[in-house]
């Protein structure tokens, strides 16, 4: 089980399928690992070709198994429309430490429509428990009251 800090460093997309008819999309994301949810900011005018370059930070304390980063363009006078999502596996990073700028695939209703380039790293809690006994700590079961 990994237990630590993952860094995702969200770069840019790239072919992504416009949804929008009229002008170019404002394309942002949305970060999600477990039950922790993240925002980017909004790539105004970019349309299918959006950078970002943000670092967002989740505590991973559970078997988190992916990073789903969903792609979303704003909308000023209607609902944003879902653009698609890339779903990361994490094993490899809990595993390397760190994942330089990749390319995963975007997909919606299981049809490609774009990539997205992300770059992951991990830094594990040390688990103190397994370091030292209880009795390098001291505490109630080394005290003694007489």
């Amino acid at each position: 089980m990994a237990r630590g800090t993952l860094h995702v460093l969200l770069v840019s997309a790239k072919g992504l399928h416009d949804a929008d008819v009229l002008g170019k999309m404002d394309p942002y994301a949305i970060l999600i690992c477990r039950n922790q949810e993240k925002k980017s900011s909004t790539a105004s005018g970019a349309g299918s070709e959006p950078e970002w370059n943000e670092t967002f930070v989740f505590t991973v304390s559970d078997s988190v198994t992916n990073l789903t980063i969903k792609l979303f363009d704003k909308d000023t006078f209607s609902s944003d429309d879902f653009v698609g999502e890339a779903k990361i596996p994490l094993d490899p990073v809990f595993v390397e430490g760190s994942i330089p700028s990749t390319i995963y695939n975007v997909v919606k209703d299981q049809e490609y429509c774009g990539q997205i380039k992300v770059g992951l790293t991990f830094t594990p809690v040390e688990n103190r428990s397994l370091e030292f006994g209880e009795e390098e700590f001291g505490g109630w079961k080394q005290s003694s009251f007489q």
